[in-house]
């Protein structure tokens, strides 16, 4: 496994700026060829840095309503539970999860029903406490830069470095920082599927 080096990662800005971008721009932008930046951008994919080429939608144009950011406290129990929730409904934008068992979330709610609203997209008796912000304004600005990229193992947790493995497991990439990482996770994984069946 190779680690990213800088032509990756102005790549990485590049796409961020518009992932419609033609490789033949971001070759001339790279001092590389389209078909290496291709290459790269393949080998970005496989190994998981890159997920997946979205549409940006500005919400706003699309729906009416207030945008809100709210802020639940939860009791750990509760806490898969009402994520789910949030990610099934239509109006949440964004959720994000904190280790003291907060959810915040982003959302449009029609104006003169934002507490109907919020009752109707969470279960309230889940929730210890929660705060509503009406939110003015929004700006998301992706950055690739001053980031430290680094894998992370997926059995032990630790920093995967250009001497780790990539392997497959039930059709989806995992990257191993060792060998032996890369042995328990198999074992493990096959015990389970034997288990399962």
């Amino acid at each position: 496994m190779r680690e990213l080096d800088d032509t990756d990662l102005r790549i990485l800005e590049l796409l961020t700026e518009d992932a419609r971008r033609p490789f033949s721009d971001i070759a001339e932008r790279v001092d590389l060829s389209p078909p290496a930046v291709s290459d790269r951008v393949d080998k970005l994919r496989e190994s998981g840095v890159i997920r997946r080429f979205t549409a940006d939608l500005d919400r706003s144009k699309l729906r009416s309503g207030v945008p809100v950011l709210v802020r639940l406290e939860l009791p750990s129990t509760e806490m898969s539970a009402v994520r789910d929730s949030l990610r099934a409904s239509e109006a949440v934008e964004h959720v994000f999860a904190t280790v003291e068992d907060e959810l915040l979330f982003s959302a449009r709610f029609p104006a003169n029903r934002v507490r109907d609203a919020l009752g109707e997209t969470v279960d309230l008796a889940r929730v210890a406490d929660y705060e509503v912000t009406v939110v003015a304004d929004t700006e998301w600005t992706p950055s690739v830069g001053g980031t430290e990229f680094a894998l992370t193992c997926a059995e032990c947790g630790n920093t995967v470095t250009s001497e780790g493995e990539t392997d497959r497991f039930g059709g989806e990439r995992y990257h191993f920082c060792c060998s032996s990482c890369t042995a328990r996770f198999r074992e493990q994984y096959e015990r389970l599927s034997a288990g399962a069946e």
